[in-house]
């Protein structure tokens, strides 16, 4: 099966649209984006049109995960892969794809019920990217980052990606007991270290996404990034720190959402040699996790 290319969007739903706005654009400093639903909140990093769907809601949850293929060959061979694994996919008609902005879509519900739509053709905008605090976000072919989903059965879960939809395994973070360990499980689509990370737990109350990783070019905006969201007041969920596997230096605040995104710089890229390993810890230095 054709390789997915990158993790194309997130699309949430979210309860407070004006806390959303000043986190988004006042704090972190996203580029505002464009797209047609004008209730929505559209979050840009380059030249797609947005990155981020944020649609008002009475409660906040995610709505789908976007993977972006190649072109409409790649498509059709996700779906066939999918169809042959006994999963029931959907087309997106021409109304719903133009909707996300992309030219062809579908949509399948994975094994721990998130939505995920894969797509090629997204809709670019050509304009400078205009950040409010001049940050320049790491994208391109490497994607909007990466999204850490909470699963109940954590190894049923990375057999479907892994197995079914040939992400790459990128290495493992051991929790719980020696005698009955729980695996954090890391997978990759394409040079960025992970895409996707899949962590035990469940989502019954939550909103359904443990973080959403987004990586600057330069640590700099990373550490004004920190200083705004630590004088702006908004709960520090982890402090800076540098991660053994991805090496990223980053920290992570706790969004109106109710879900983290982690900001950083220094990303490692891998090659397709890449060998998984097990870390023994999360970070070198720093991360220190704040509860609550």
């Amino acid at each position: 099966m054709a390789a997915f290319s990158s993790l194309g969007y997130v699309r949430a739903r979210i309860a407070d649209v004006q806390a959303w706005r000043e986190f988004a654009f006042d704090t972190i400093g996203f580029a505002e984006g464009n797209g047609p639903n004008a209730e929505s909140v559209y979050l840009r990093t380059d030249e797609h049109t947005y990155r981020f769907e944020l649609v008002p809601g009475e409660r906040d949850e995610v709505l789908a995960i976007g993977w972006q293929v190649a072109d409409s060959g790649s498509l059709g061979l996700v779906r066939e892969t999918l169809e042959k694994a006994g999963v029931a996919v959907t087309p997106l008609s021409l109304a719903e794809a133009a909707n996300r902005h992309v030219e062809e879509a579908i949509s399948f519900t994975d094994p721990s019920g998130f939505t995920i739509e894969v797509f090629h053709g997204p809709l670019l905008d050509h304009s400078p990217v205009l950040t409010k605090y001049g940050a320049r976000f790491v994208n391109g072919d490497l994607g909007l980052g990466h999204v850490v989903l909470p699963v109940r059965d954590i190894e049923s879960a990375r057999r479907f990606y892994t197995e079914v939809l040939d992400f790459a395994s990128r290495g493992s973070f051991r929790v719980g007991p020696p005698d009955h360990p729980i695996w954090i499980r890391f997978m990759g689509v394409n040079p960025r270290h992970h895409s996707l990370a899949l962590i035990p737990g469940s989502r019954p109350d939550g909103p359904g996404i443990v973080h959403v990783m987004v990586e600057v070019d330069a640590l700099d905006d990373v550490g004004r990034a920190l200083d705004r969201v630590t004088k702006a007041g908004y709960h520090l969920s982890s402090t800076l720190g540098r991660h053994t596997n991805d090496k990223m230096i980053s920290f992570y605040v706790r969004t109106p959402g109710g879900w983290d995104l982690e900001f950083g710089c220094e990303g490692m890229l891998v090659g397709p040699d890449h060998v998984a390993e097990e870390m023994t810890a999360d970070s070198y230095w720093g991360h220190e996790w704040a509860r609550g």
